[in-house]
């Protein structure tokens, strides 16, 4: 981009952000996730470090917070208040540490280390004690005035009304071997006091007052943070003591003679404020980096919500030296866990075709990081959705990860058009073989239904031999693709009649590569009744709705013979579904390939089968599954349950009658506990296969 492209976009930028900080400080709601809007401060920072030219004072990497609230008093902080740079890898950390070592003499750099601190997701408070007596209580604000919410933070049971006696202080800041600290205690006593922390809410808490909210018929909490900062603001103290608040302290302002940020927390801790336990000294990055994952580890398991660390260098005369930059610590830096959003621009749009005809377009992205993971491709589903999102080629958009998994562009950014965004046109024929286009009466999706298209071809032999499919191994799609351009397969049925005569003469294709791949075939023969009508492709049919069909008509000739009411009255199968099944069979190419498949030695066996006594184990039993298993692989684990009648679920819902959680589970654990699923561990799963 030119520079005057480069100062248009920091522009419109910062006006988006604005907009989005002023209603998520300052109205305690938000139109995009904080994930997003993460993404969109990245972005800003890193343009305005690459173009410094473009810094000017409204940016939003030189303010802190929002406008203070009218009906609260104004309390002026004595130092103010600083923002916090982010990071989202250890690039971003390590030149962090690179920039700051730039301004430090050779011995300054030799006694760098860290303290590190959990990223609490609640609102910024700063407290100040007089003569040890808890006197005025603020938010961040503005970063220099503050919102005085004294007599709210008083119901907080984790914020001291008063310091510890002096005595008992004394004593163990000599345990701790703070030495310059006593003397100072000793010599002036405690005057004056100003400490900063974060008030949050639970997890457990934050549940039961949405459940609340629900019985009363009244608007539930979008997130902890939300619920927090609205009750530290409320006008009435008794409100806020019914919320079950908590709070760390974790900054020490005033001097006590402290010289490392560690000792801070040491100090907190004796006075009397509640700090964290997890919170790590770190001697180099390396244990930074440590101290990161184990923390990603815990998250799920701790009773509060948190979005990353927060990196300190803990030598107090360093962090001071390297000063502030904007309106920010040099000396700081927040590590957030892996955006599950993030902005990017769409470069463009193509359409892929599927293995059933289907068109599905696809956004082309600028390289972004969601989730730990970098996608440059994200699925637009069909022309419906990008016209529900108002999508061109060109515009920023908020990506994320459904699931933890699917890349899905969720949101388009208008207020960051330059004027020379695309619109997009569905194609008027197949683009992989010229065909007709059909759209089906209550269908959404575009169709190529010409049979003979090349790419639906190969879609469907990469589909027949997939591990859900037959689960040919080393037949992947390369060799797959080979045996198309050489004419040796024309459908899938031709698969099982190749011999190892007809592959030896192929390039690179030699007698010991041959025999394996004709013995990887030849050994996936036989298979069970629910793969194989996975395998044939049809429309709309699952892995679940394979399994129903199973257990319901028992081999595949009851199947073909079965009318339309005979479908339509499975009760998990809808009128949509069964109109696929019924139609396909009637298909005399379709039948005429079962007919080839038999003949070619395809056996199918099917422990569903009416009168199977193993069926009634896990009978219509729901399981989700969460994590790496030992003993099996998922897909394994998926078979079992089918064969034994229970049933395959994506996500956890009320629905769900069990959870399996094997080692590092997603974010489904935590939506289980919410909604009182029952979990298992991998040893219960096996017990209650066997």
């Amino acid at each position: 981009m030119t520079k005057q492209k480069i100062k248009q976009r920091i522009g419109k930028l910062k006006n988006l952000i604005n907009y989005h900080r002023y209603l998520y400080h300052v109205l305690d709601r938000q139109e995009i996730s904080e994930a997003a809007l993460d993404s969109l401060k990245k972005e800003l920072f890193g343009l305005e470090q690459q173009f410094p030219e473009f810094i000017t004072s409204d940016s939003p990497t030189q303010r802190v917070g929002g406008k203070v609230r009218d009906q609260f008093v104004k309390v002026k902080h004595l130092v103010p208040m600083l923002s916090i740079n982010d990071a989202f890898s250890e690039k971003d950390i390590q030149d962090w540490l690179d920039r700051n070592l730039k301004l430090l003499a050779k011995k300054e750099q030799s006694e760098i280390d860290f303290y590190c601190e959990l990223k609490l997701d609640g609102l910024a408070i700063e407290l100040i004690y007089e003569n040890s007596v808890f006197k005025t209580g603020s938010t961040r604000g503005d970063g220099t005035l503050g919102e005085e919410v004294t007599q709210n933070l008083k119901t907080i049971e984790a914020i001291p009304l008063r310091l510890r006696e002096k005595a008992e202080i004394i004593e163990d800041f000599k345990k701790e071997e703070l030495w310059d600290v006593v003397k100072k205690i000793e010599k002036d006593d405690l005057p004056f006091l100003t400490t900063r922390g974060e008030v949050f809410i639970s997890k457990e808490s934050f549940e039961k007052t949405n459940k609340f909210q629900r019985k009363l018929g009244l608007p539930i909490y979008a997130n902890p943070r939300n619920l927090a900062a609205g009750s530290v603001r409320q006008l009435d103290p008794k409100i806020t003591a019914k919320r079950d608040l908590d709070s760390y302290a974790y900054e020490l302002i005033t001097d006590l003679g402290q010289k490392t940020h560690e000792e801070k927390h040491k100090i907190l801790k004796i006075l009397g404020f509640k700090t964290n336990r997890h919170n790590k000294f770190c001697k180099n990055l390396k244990e930074v980096s440590e101290y990161f994952k184990h923390v990603q580890k815990l998250r799920e398991n701790l009773p509060l919500e948190i979005d990353g660390i927060v990196v300190n260098i803990n030598l107090n005369k360093i962090y001071k030296k390297l000063g502030v930059v904007g309106k920010t610590p040099r000396g700081v830096i927040a590590w957030k866990f892996p955006l599950k959003q993030a902005t990017t621009i769409v470069k463009d749009i193509i359409i892929q075709v599927g293995r059933t005809g289907v068109l599905t377009p696809v956004g082309i992205l600028e390289p972004v990081e969601v989730g730990g993971v970098t996608i440059s491709r994200a699925t637009l589903h069909n022309e419906d959705e990008i016209k529900r999102l108002g999508l061109k080629i060109g515009d920023t958009v908020i990506v994320g990860r459904a699931g933890d998994v699917i890349p899905d562009i969720m949101k388009v950014l208008p207020e960051l058009r330059t004027g020379k965004e695309k619109e997009f046109k569905m194609p008027k024929v197949c683009p992989v073989c010229g065909g007709k286009l059909e759209r089906p009466k209550d269908q959404v999706m575009l169709r190529c239904i010409n049979s003979n298209c090349f790419l639906k071809k190969k879609r469907y032999f990469y589909y027949f031999v997939s591990r859900s499919a037959f689960n040919v191994i080393g037949l992947g799609p390369k060799i797959i693709d080979r045996f198309l351009e050489e004419g040796l397969i024309e459908d899938v049925g031709d698969i099982f009649e190749l011999k190892e005569g007809d592959l030896v003469n192929l390039e690179r294709f030699g007698e010991k590569s041959a025999k394996n791949v004709i013995s990887a075939i030849q050994a996936k023969k036989e298979i069970s009744f629910v793969r194989f009508i996975f395998a044939l492709g049809i429309r709309n049919v699952g892995e679940q709705t394979a399994q129903d069909l199973a257990r319901v008509f028992g081999d595949i000739e009851s199947l073909k013979r079965a009318n339309l009411e005979d479908l339509k009255n499975i009760s998990e199968i809808g009128p949509v579904v069964s109109k696929s099944i019924y139609e396909w069979f009637r298909g005399k190419a379709n039948l005429k390939f079962l007919e080839k498949l038999k003949k070619a030695g395809v056996k199918i066996i099917n422990p569903l089968s009416k009168g199977s006594t193993t069926i009634q184990k896990l009978q219509r039993k729901v399981f989700v599954l969460t994590g790496t298993l030992n003993s099996m692989t998922r897909d394994e684990a998926k078979e079992r349950i089918l064969n034994l009648g229970g049933r395959i679920s994506s996500n956890v819902s009320e629905a769900t009658d069990f959870l399996i959680v094997g080692i590092n589970p997603g974010s489904k654990e935590k939506e289980a506990r919410k909604l009182g699923v029952k979990i298992i561990s991998e040893e219960e799963f096996l017990k209650m296969l066997n």
